[in-house]
């Protein structure tokens, strides 16, 4: 595929389509730190960002190298995924209803978690080397740019609306938070089935 603005159309809906469960945690996180600043909500996007870019393009040099091995391990993403949104959205939960979320402190998600969230929710985004595997390495780049782009933008939207609404039901959102990230984490493994 070349330089078209059909390139451009798929690699903006490839990169809304991956940033959905981003949004969702990104929500999650704006509802259990109300109190974030654009800095702290930029970070977290980044971070999102960086990992939705960086996946499609570890997908393309696997197809490009080791695909046999990668096909291998394309069935356990969603497990991986699902395990890591459990623990994460798990400990939300019980922090929750605990009531654990009395300091400022303790709400903000610390940077392990951030990490943690940012690999369980691209690495679905892997497959998408399979998809972009016809692209030469600048065109797959490009495309990893652009979805790395695109999920900044939905993803502090998330935040912002989270932040948002955070304000006013800061235990309850932490509950609901950690629900959202069980439930992506369920919505990831049941999809991986209807494929």
């Amino acid at each position: 595929m070349g330089w078209t603005a059909l390139f451009f159309i798929n690699s903006i809906m490839l990169g809304v389509g991956l940033a959905m469960d981003a949004f969702s945690v990104s929500l999650a996180n704006g509802l259990a730190e109300p109190k974030m600043n654009p800095k702290r909500m930029s970070l977290i996007a980044g971070v999102f960002s960086g990992f939705q870019g960086l996946m499609p393009m570890i997908g393309w040099v696997c197809v490009h190298t080791i695909v046999v091995y990668f096909k291998a391990f394309e069935k356990f993403i969603p497990w991986i995924a699902l395990a890591l949104l459990l623990f994460i959205g798990g400990k939300m939960l019980v922090e929750g209803i605990k009531g654990d979320t009395e300091q400022e402190e303790d709400s903000r998600l610390g940077l392990g978690a951030l990490m943690v969230q940012g690999i369980a929710t691209s690495i679905d985004a892997l497959s998408v080397g399979f998809t972009i595997a016809e692209y030469d390495w600048i065109q797959a780049l490009a495309a990893a740019l652009i979805i790395a782009g695109v999920t900044f933008v939905i993803c502090f939207a998330g935040l912002a609306i989270g932040k948002k609404f955070g304000t006013k039901f800061s235990r309850q959102a932490t509950i609901l938070g950690g629900l959202i990230l069980i439930g992506i984490g369920i919505e990831i493994v049941v999809t991986s089935f209807i494929k």
